[in-house]
């Protein structure tokens, strides 16, 4: 038996993670759910609501565990989620007989307090991507290794038919919530350069970002203007890139729709494009949208080295690094700066040849079939119970 204590959703990386990595575990080993009670509105499914209910494990039922200090024991190891930059623990007052933590990070300016509480609090850490497992292994946590996050190939895979819309258009999908760190500043200038060499191009963005300081590190950019109008999500981006000097008669701004309704999407786009600047895993959009089959032009930089190489991807170097800082000026992460001109080069070879791109979506398919959450879940049960 396991417990889990992630977070539960259908619009966010960590919400995604947390129900399929509770299905998938029950079908290992008895999981119990640290949880508040949540709702189908909340999971995004009914039929997924009712399967995750089973498996909750009421956070007031905690009384029943003996204590050693503020901390509760639990009976049996536990996966946590580590939610903070500062490797804490969702629920620093609970503990298993064992206990792993799970960890997704970009801001890679690790201080040594950080690393001390990783090793407090968890018998072993494992991150969503190897570049974080190598940051964490070169400030001195050795108790550290990688577990990539998977794909549910019953929703994303591969169609062999043909096109719903636009079929007379050379589709561009760019997916993530709006903010630097993402990049959609180089898919501004890389989509306008295409948009104004060719006339039947268009653009379909899933950017939506509720957290208003995400969206406001986009203020640092040098590459667009962003001056946005207090409004509706639809109209900020639309201003965004009007400003920007995108055409809005070739633009599909999508308002915020669970994951399980995106393969719609992705089988009416030609092309993904994904110069994101820092991951710290390996990008769940990203790796939905190639498990379709569909081909992308990408970053081959932090998360994305997981999953993205020259024969599955048309590839976006970095030749150089962006300095993050936060409010007070301090420096928080040193991120890869994704080669513009480049990325302008390949979404320009993307619309040159469809003929491979059909071969490079292929391929991405096929490399993308094995990145299951069974996998995932294996892997975390066998560091649990090590």
């Amino acid at each position: 038996m396991i417990y889990i204590d992630f977070p539960l959703g259908s619009v966010h990386g960590w919400g995604v993670c947390g129900k399929y990595c509770t299905r998938e575990l029950a079908r290992l080993t008895p999981t119990r759910m640290l949880a508040e009670q949540f709702t189908a509105e909340i999971v995004g499914d009914s039929f997924e609501w009712h399967e995750l209910a089973q498996f909750l494990f009421p956070r007031e039922r905690l009384a029943a565990f003996p204590r050693q200090g503020d901390v509760t024991r639990l009976d049996a190891p536990l996966l946590e989620c580590i939610d903070d930059k500062q490797l804490l623990p969702a629920s620093p007052k609970i503990r298993g007989t064992r206990t792993l933590g799970y960890s997704f990070f970009e801001h890679n300016v690790l201080k040594p307090d950080w690393i001390d509480n990783a090793r407090r609090h968890f018998d072993w850490v494992a991150t969503g991507s190897t570049w974080c497992t190598r940051l964490l292994k070169e400030h001195g946590l050795d108790k550290v290794s990688t577990v990539v996050q998977g794909v549910d190939h019953r929703v994303f895979f591969p169609r062999l038919n043909d096109r719903e819309f636009f079929r007379d258009r050379f589709v561009v999908f760019s997916g993530g919530k709006f903010e630097l760190r993402k990049a959609q500043d180089i898919v501004i200038r890389a989509y306008k350069v295409l948009q104004d060499r060719h006339d039947d191009v268009m653009l379909v963005n899933a950017w939506y970002n509720p957290w208003p300081y995400s969206v406001q590190t986009m203020l640092s950019t040098k590459l667009i203007h962003f001056n946005p109008p207090e409004t509706s999500y639809v109209g900020f981006v639309n201003a965004v890139l009007a400003d920007n000097g995108i055409d809005l008669n070739r633009v599909i701004t999508l308002m915020s729709q669970p994951n399980l309704m995106m393969p719609r999407v992705y089988a009416n786009a030609d092309v993904g494009l994904f110069p994101n600047r820092c991951e710290g895993g390996t990008n769940l959009v990203l790796m939905e949208f190639m498990a379709c089959g569909k081909p992308v032009v990408a970053s081959n930089v932090t998360g994305h080295a997981d999953v993205v190489n020259p024969d599955n991807a048309l590839l976006v170097e970095a030749k150089h690094t962006t300095e993050i800082r936060d409010q007070a000026g301090e420096p928080i992460a040193v991120w890869p700066e994704p080669d513009l001109d480049q990325a302008i080069a390949q979404l320009e070879h993307a619309y040159q040849h469809r003929d491979e791109l059909r071969s490079l979506g292929a391929r991405a398919g096929r490399d993308l079939a094995s990145w299951t959450w069974g996998r995932t879940a294996a892997e975390f049960l066998r560091l649990l119970t090590a």
